[in-house]
């Protein structure tokens, strides 16, 4: 069996919750939402090699938060994030040391991931490659150029999810590249590189947590279960 990694990018501020902490470490019912993404993980495989990548800012409060759960083992070990998402996911994935391992990227603020979802990705990665979980678009959706727009067949489009798994080689090749302002996920650093990106199916409750209103509909959730 391959082993499997999961990055955890948790290198915000939290500017656009408009919070005095980063989203990640908001609790919801009384937990962090990032102490709820990681138990996830763990649910899906015990074993699993966590990797959280922090801003430097907050390491001191994320090793004292996993200290108080009790997750601080030799499976999970921390990486200082970077000015971008690319910066963050590097330094990540400089702690993985298996090339043949199926490596996960998770944002630390999407605690909603199914188990179907994960297994999914990590099974489709071990196979293909790579894989990256969508859902379908649901609304109408118009495309906009200069002063006109016009309606777009939603069909021919899906909305991006984490975890992207990949093969550790293949994505550690893809990050050895020069950073590039069109790289707004993972997938497209490795389809950058040359690869061709495969979609699997993701799960509608699977939000990222960005905006107060987000926070809302995942106190809802939580409260739903």
């Amino acid at each position: 069996m391959n082993k499997h990694f999961v990055i955890i990018v948790a290198g915000g501020t939290g500017s656009r919750m408009q919070s005095n902490i980063p989203k990640q470490f908001i609790e919801i019912n009384g937990e962090a939402i990032i102490i709820k993404t990681i138990k996830v993980f763990l649910k899906y495989n015990p074993l699993i090699n966590i990797i959280i990548s922090v801003h430097p800012d907050f390491k001191n409060y994320l090793e004292k938060i996993l200290t108080e759960h009790d997750l601080i083992t030799a499976k999970l070990q921390i990486a200082l994030g970077g000015n971008t998402r690319f910066q963050s996911v590097k330094n990540g994935l400089a702690l993985v040391d298996d090339q043949n391992a199926v490596v996960g990227i998770h944002d630390a603020a999407r605690p909603f991931v199914s188990i179907q979802t994960l297994k999914t990705c990590y099974d489709t990665a071990k196979e293909k490659g790579n894989a990256v979980p969508c859902v379908l678009v649901t609304e109408t959706i118009r495309k906009i150029e200069g002063e006109i727009n016009f309606l777009e067949d939603r069909s021919a489009f899906r909305i991006i999810q984490t975890p992207q798994c990949f093969l550790s080689s293949k994505i550690k090749l893809a990050f050895a590249q020069k950073y590039n302002p069109i790289f707004t996920d993972d997938a497209a650093v490795l389809e950058y590189s040359g690869e061709t990106i495969n979609l699997v199916d993701g799960n509608v409750e699977n939000i990222k947590i960005t905006t107060q209103f987000d926070l809302a509909v995942a106190k809802t959730l939580l409260n739903n279960e």
